[in-house]
């Protein structure tokens, strides 16, 4: 079941005009909370965000790849705070691809808006830009926005076939040859 969700997920950046229901939104929290964190810190927070005129100015946050949620119902936003854990960009990646996972699970779409180290406009970043119109603290990081919605675009699935094995080396980086032990798939 899992193997197919990640077979079928696919970043969809159009949405149906229709609000995702309280119980869904619920279940991405969960799936956020859920989320495996260093040493069980849970240092990341999450800003929820269905007010659609918040969702247009987020959708301004960097020059491209956001402005895809102006149209989105629900977006949100993955914070953490670098100071509790030295591995805050970790957590809040694993957060963000938890609600992903759990979105395409419930029959919604998502995509990823990376925050961290980009910039609003010449003079501001993104976080910045992100953190005064949300009140977010200064203390946390914003790594990423989930744009979330019922997808109004189909995607297949990518082919197996096109899957970069190349990338993939046994025991020893370059080695591409499996060793005894490995099982053939």
């Amino acid at each position: 079941m899992f193997l197919s969700l990640l077979q079928n997920r696919r970043s969809i950046r159009k949405y149906l005009e229709k609000p995702v229901e309280a119980e869904k939104i619920d279940m991405l929290i969960e799936a956020a909370l859920r989320s495996p964190s260093s040493r069980g810190f849970n240092h990341w927070k999450f800003v929820v965000v269905t007010d659609q005129g918040l969702l247009e100015k987020l959708s301004k946050a960097k020059p491209h790849g956001a402005s895809f949620l102006k149209n989105a119902p629900l977006g949100i936003v993955v914070c953490a705070d670098p100071e509790k854990c030295d591995v805050w960009v970790e957590d809040a990646s694993i957060a963000s691809i938890f609600i992903h996972l759990a979105t395409e699970s419930i029959g919604l779409g998502s995509c990823w808006i990376q925050i961290r180290k980009r910039m609003y406009d010449q003079t501001k970043t993104a976080q910045a830009y992100v953190q005064e119109l949300l009140n977010i603290p200064k203390n946390l990081n914003v790594e990423s926005i989930v744009a979330i919605g019922y997808p109004a675009e189909e995607k297949p699935p990518h082919r197996k076939e096109d899957l970069q094995y190349e990338k993939v080396y046994y025991d020893l980086y370059g080695n591409t040859v499996k060793s005894k032990g490995s099982k053939e798939s």
